[in-house]
């Protein structure tokens, strides 16, 4: 939600020069706040003569005017005039499609209850995807892009075991269970889960696989922090 994404992207030895093409789901500040920074540093690079090419930030219409007036607010004259120029905010509608890194990328309004949430799926090799369903449960609007896919990413806020204590139902969000169920019920070949508690983070792979495994049979993932997963 800050600098931290900064240090983690220098972490996984990923230069802000390499980045050309990103992706905004929602407005919570926990998603994004985040780029912020990101368009504050490419600004500097790019005031420098050291960044190559434009940006492309994509998002539905209420986040793309919020990264535009913030920056505006926050950045500095000499940093700021590179967006709209170079750094370009583009506002993308539900079903629109793109063409993204030589991929048909299609973007999609999860219909959320909190807030206004768009996810996206990207047309990979032999006719797979790489689906994205933002940070909620599964909703049925989202099936015609989730079905099939090679990869779903997917939350998952705790242990279905331990709902009781973390309550995710009440922040609209869901367990390994339920997030495993919706997997194996779409035909999702590999699932990878994000947007957990971290109470027990050291222990959460394995408590998160052995929960999963009884629901789930196909491929499953609990990334940490700079993992990488080959597609």
């Amino acid at each position: 939600g800050g600098n931290t994404i900064l240090r983690q992207l220098n972490h996984a030895n990923f230069h802000l020069n390499d980045i050309k093409e990103i992706f905004v789901t929602h407005k919570h500040i926990d998603h994004l706040m985040g780029i912020i920074w990101v368009v504050r540093a490419i600004c500097q690079l790019m005031r420098d003569g050291r960044y190559e090419g434009d940006v492309h930030i994509y998002s539905h219409d209420e986040v793309a005017p919020l990264i535009k007036t913030l920056s505006k607010q926050l950045l500095l004259k000499n940093q700021y005039q590179f967006v709209d120029d170079r750094i370009h905010l583009i506002t993308v509608h539900d079903g629109e499609e793109r063409i993204i890194n030589g991929r048909k990328t299609t973007f999609f309004d999860i219909q959320s209850i909190k807030e206004k949430q768009f996810g996206f799926c990207m047309e990979l090799d032999h006719g797979e995807k790489l689906t994205c369903c933002g940070d909620e449960p599964y909703h049925s609007c989202e099936e015609a892009y989730a079905q099939n896919s090679k990869w779903l990413l997917h939350e998952a806020f705790c242990l279905h075991s331990q709902a009781d204590i973390f309550k995710p139902y009440d922040k609209q969000h869901s367990t390994v269970k339920d997030a495993c169920e919706f997997a194996e019920k779409l035909g999702v070949q590999n699932l990878i889960l994000y947007h957990t508690e971290d109470k027990n983070i050291q222990q959460r792979e394995n408590l998160y696989s052995e929960e999963g495994r009884h629901y789930f049979h196909g491929n499953l993932y609990i990334p940490n922090d700079l993992d990488r997963i080959p597609l």
